[in-house]
């Protein structure tokens, strides 16, 4: 994606986020079932794995994911576009809770920052300031 849509949608995923309380409650009725992940760590393999074995967010999948989005792994953007595009998408659906990972002092130390800055060399500082800010 062009650092213009990137920005565009740590913006859109930001104004959402701020919109929420610090405590989200997630409650289904017996008939439907709501999928808990975490650690990613910026495998998107592991993401397409539970897609495939669970299906995609919609209004009758239910998906909380439990932080540590990032690091270690070399799709961290990848996770992120696609997380918080689903979190706009369905709002009501699709949940992410902060981890250790989404803190700044953590992403320096295990790659996010050096990964975002590589990968994006024009835009990078910009959208990682930008991602600190939504995380």
């Amino acid at each position: 994606l062009h650092a213009r849509y990137v920005l565009n949608l740590l913006h859109e995923t930001r104004k959402h986020l701020k919109q929420l309380p610090n405590i989200s409650h997630v409650s289904t009725c017996y008939s439907e079932e709501v999928t808990v992940c975490g650690d990613l760590h910026g495998q998107l393999d592991d993401l397409f794995l539970i897609f495939y074995k669970n299906g995609l967010p919609s209004p009758s999948k239910s998906y909380v994911f439990n932080g540590d989005f990032v690091d270690r792994g070399k799709q961290s953007l990848e996770i992120l576009i696609i997380l918080f595009t689903f979190l706009l998408i369905y709002p009501k659906e699709v949940h992410l809770n902060r981890g250790n990972h989404e803190d700044h002092m953590v992403n320096l130390r295990y790659g996010f920052c050096a990964g975002l800055s590589m990968m994006l060399r024009v835009h990078g500082k910009k959208i990682l300031r930008m991602f600190q800010n939504v995380f």
